[in-house]
């Protein structure tokens, strides 16, 4: 009996002594899981943050706007414009906002060989731009026009229009004197219109990898 009241009485003072430890391990993961949940949600955030820079370095007119200015100074000759200088400066703003409009119903997929191939979206499904047979026309069907594409080339036209207009040899070369509310105007509305451009962009993105940006998959 002496024995047996022994073995109970270390059977309890081993539990006693094992549910400090359990409790200690249960309080030490606790915050060790609230650390790894805040890791995660900063990493997506992160990602988030990366992605949207990628739609807007993929949305918005960067490349046009760069050849836009390079030209601007030759077509007005430095701001001093005549008529021919004036059809010039014209035709480089119509091109330029042509190729803003294109550029968005670009689109591009890899084909069988894994070779990048550029297309144009059209109603009913794509064009390939250099002539190789298109896609299966299931998987042509999804690179058909969206409503989307018309918000993103209206979008893109509009920031490249307010950088057009601010713009110091358009400005001296179309509107050379300028009252003070006109130019207070030139001077908001390309800030204005790249920041209601850029949140939209943001807010509607787009899938697809027109020329410039292929597509990787």
């Amino acid at each position: 009996m002496s024995s047996n009241s022994k073995d109970l009485e270390s059977n309890q003072t081993h539990d006693d002594e094992e549910k400090p430890l359990l409790q200690a391990t249960t309080s030490a993961t606790a915050p060790t899981d609230d650390a790894a949940a805040q890791v995660s949600a900063a990493q997506a955030t992160m990602a988030k943050a990366f992605k949207s820079t990628a739609d807007l370095a993929k949305h918005l007119p960067t490349g046009t706007v760069l050849i836009f200015q390079i030209l601007s100074p030759v077509c007005t000759n430095q701001g001093n414009c005549d008529n021919v200088n004036r059809i010039m400066a014209g035709c480089l703003v119509a091109f330029c906002g042509l190729a803003i409009v294109f550029l968005n119903f670009t689109d591009s997929f890899k084909d069988s060989s894994g070779h990048i191939r550029y297309v144009v979206a059209t109603f009913k499904g794509l064009w390939v731009i250099d002539g190789s047979p298109p896609p299966e026309p299931e998987i042509a069907k999804t690179y058909h026009i969206k409503c989307i594409d018309f918000l993103h080339a209206f979008m893109a036209l509009m920031v490249f229009a307010a950088v057009a207009l601010f713009d110091n040899n358009m400005e001296s070369c179309f509107y050379p004197v300028l009252s003070y509310d006109t130019r207070q105007i030139l001077t908001t509305v390309p800030v204005a219109t790249g920041l209601v451009g850029s949140a939209l962009f943001v807010v509607f993105p787009s899938s697809r990898h027109g020329i410039g940006f292929p597509s990787t998959s």
